[in-house]
């Protein structure tokens, strides 16, 4: 197949009517939208309600992170000194609502 000459540009023809630019600007623009509504249809972790229960008694040590703003580097010095007591549950550790609440509110 021969190549085409435009503006002193080789050319190379393509099967379908697009200007390679707005091709590739239309696939990702296209890109976009779908990146954005799977964004907003993610599902935040669930929730489970439980009658009757007014705090979530266990928390993972990723949210108990969060909730401080430390990393687990720390959270594993405070388990060292005693501030916080792990509960191990299978494989994974848990600490509980109240040891955290008396982290967060010492004078109480």
């Amino acid at each position: 197949m021969k190549d085409l000459t435009a503006n002193g540009n080789l050319v190379t023809p393509i099967l379908f009517p697009y200007d390679p630019e707005h091709f590739w600007q239309s696939i990702r623009q296209i890109v976009r939208e779908e990146v954005s509504l799977i964004e907003k249809q993610r599902p935040v972790s669930p929730t489970y309600d439980t009658p009757g229960l007014t705090y979530k008694p266990l928390f993972k040590i990723a949210e108990v992170c969060s909730l401080f703003h430390v990393t687990k580097p720390t959270i594993y010095d405070w388990v060292r000194h005693g501030k916080l007591k792990p509960f191990k549950i299978r494989s994974r550790v848990y600490f509980l609502w109240q040891d955290i609440e008396r982290l967060m509110h010492p004078d109480q």
